[in-house]
């Protein structure tokens, strides 16, 4: 379907969007993904709560509609603004009460989750459902709502409580993240009651607001076609694995792509040089800059590593932590971009003091240093206990910087290991290795070693993976057969009620 053809309406519910509030990867996609769709012919509308730092932002904003919500003090007012430089309109949520303060859209100054989410986000979930059933002064309604994580998943469960409602996809970009919380939350958010049930949000005696997207949207999908297996299973379905199962039929995988407008090694501004698979000579001059950035010494032939994330276990950075010790002597260098865990910043902190010429590290997140990273090292590490999708191993790919990572959801679908095969068909692109081990960790930065000191394949497969597609180009056209077969199914159901109707 060209974008001449398609008119489908889509609101896009989300907690986030990139670049006007971003804690992670879902910010990301929610930045990007609407804005692909937009250039598929799609008529997108992002809704998003209007956090104090959005505010702050954009202070000239214009009131679009205003309206009362039963059991809400005072009145909600939406707004609506632009996503950044995309023309993809974005509406937002204000209530000052649940929205309008200081810290991020979860968690205040201190690090502690806001006392209070499931109100903030149970209000933004009916807001939500107002638009999509054209009850908020907008006249527009959606043909398919999509919603994203436990802070919207509300969401399906109000919308299946109304005859005609639109059809809704909800997509998992984290189950560890469930939005859990005590029976008397439930009561307190005056939500129907016929939703307190096993068969609906009660959860072993709790709310849990992501199985409202889970039992109710009409269809599910996940990040990555791998991690809509593995959610399926015990180890990595958090108790939720036999809903999953029971709703496979509708459960599907779509990686995520990524935004080439930023993450695209000819054209960043923040790198030192610009490159290309065509010209990967140049692509040393970001080496030398990040070795003098970190203060290590310049050396060209020195194999070195990268990573950018969160230090928790998930990201695997203990096993990063317990193979640096191992580092000393060897012609390896290695840099980090990170906070998280306190301990494992203070270890890797201690951990750079005792060895200034081998390892560089940063806590906490600059998007300049993120960029010099993937264009700077050689080999990117993600030993991910689990990951839904993963993006570093796509920019990794992007800008010619091998991945070394677990054989686990998205980074399973979208590395392909280095083998004597996989290289002579030219399909190699990363190292993989199946146990989320410091020896197996080990083992694969050592293959990939000895890869990096034979230049011809090495830069074989840095060519391999800057020449994948792993554009939301790609990834929105399959959303949008997604959002197609919804509204076929909906426009289907109709015809079917019409025809009763009809016979009675």
């Amino acid at each position: 379907m060209t974008s001449k053809q398609n008119n489908l309406k889509i609101l896009f519910s989300t907690s986030e969007a990139h670049p006007l509030i971003k804690t992670g990867g879902l910010a990301d996609v929610a930045g990007a993904l609407p804005a692909a769709l937009l250039n598929l012919g799609c008529d997108v509308r992002v809704v998003l709560p209007a956090y104090g730092d959005i505010l702050k932002k954009q202070p000239s904003m214009e009131a679009v509609a205003e309206m009362y919500l039963p059991g809400v003090p005072g009145m909600v007012t939406l707004y609506a603004t632009c996503l950044g430089d995309s023309p993809v309109e974005v509406l937002l949520v204000d209530h000052p009460s649940a929205f309008a303060r200081e810290g991020n859209p979860y968690l205040d100054g201190d690090g502690e989750v806001w006392p209070d989410n499931a109100e903030r986000f149970a209000l933004f979930s009916k807001v939500v459902q107002r638009i999509a059933l054209d009850q908020a002064q907008l006249d527009w309604k959606p043909d398919v709502v999509h919603c994203n994580d436990w802070q919207t998943a509300l969401v399906p469960a109000l919308l299946r409580q109304q005859p005609l409602a639109p059809p809704s996809l909800f997509t998992i970009h984290n189950l560890a993240y469930q939005g859990l919380f005590p029976q008397s939350t439930f009561n307190a958010l005056s939500l129907p009651a016929a939703l307190w049930s096993p068969d609906a949000l009660e959860f072993h005696g709790q709310l849990s607001f992501i199985k409202g997207g889970l039992v109710f949207a009409d269809c599910i999908n996940t990040v990555s076609a791998q991690y809509a297996n593995e959610i399926q299973t015990p180890e990595m379905g958090y108790g939720l694995e036999g809903l999953l199962q029971f709703r496979k039929n509708v459960l599907s995988g779509i990686v995520n792509g990524i935004d080439d407008s930023v993450w695209n090694p000819k054209t960043d501004a923040l790198i030192c040089q610009n490159y290309t698979s065509r010209t990967l000579s140049k692509k040393k001059a970001n080496k030398t800059a990040l070795q003098k950035r970190y203060k290590l010494p310049v050396e060209e032939d020195v194999f070195m590593l990268g990573f950018i994330g969160r230090l928790v276990e998930q990201k695997g950075i203990d096993l990063i932590i317990e193979f640096l010790k191992t580092i000393e002597n060897q012609a390896m260098q290695f840099c980090l971009l990170g906070s998280g865990d306190k301990k494992f910043e203070a270890a890797l902190l201690r951990l750079a003091g005792e060895n200034p010429k081998q390892l560089g590290v940063t806590i906490g997140y600059d998007e300049v240093i993120a960029h010099q990273i993937e264009a700077g090292v050689d080999a990117f590490l993600m030993p991910s206990r689990f990951e839904p999708c993963g993006l570093n191993q796509l920019y990794s790919l992007r800008y010619g910087t091998i991945p070394i990572v677990h054989n686990v959801g998205g980074l399973a679908d979208t590395v392909i290991d280095v083998t004597d095969e996989s290289i002579a068909n030219s399909t190699a692109t990363g190292f993989v290795f199946d146990q989320p081990t410091v020896t197996s960790l080990g083992e694969a930065i050592n293959r990939a070693q000895k890869r990096y000191r034979k230049p011809r394949t090495w830069h074989k497969l840095v060519r391999n993976g800057m020449n994948m597609d792993y554009s939301w180009h790609k990834s929105a056209q399959e959303y949008l057969k997604l959002y197609q077969f919804l509204q076929q199914e909906r426009e289907a159901q109709k015809s079917i009620q019409t025809i009763k109707l009809l016979k009675e």
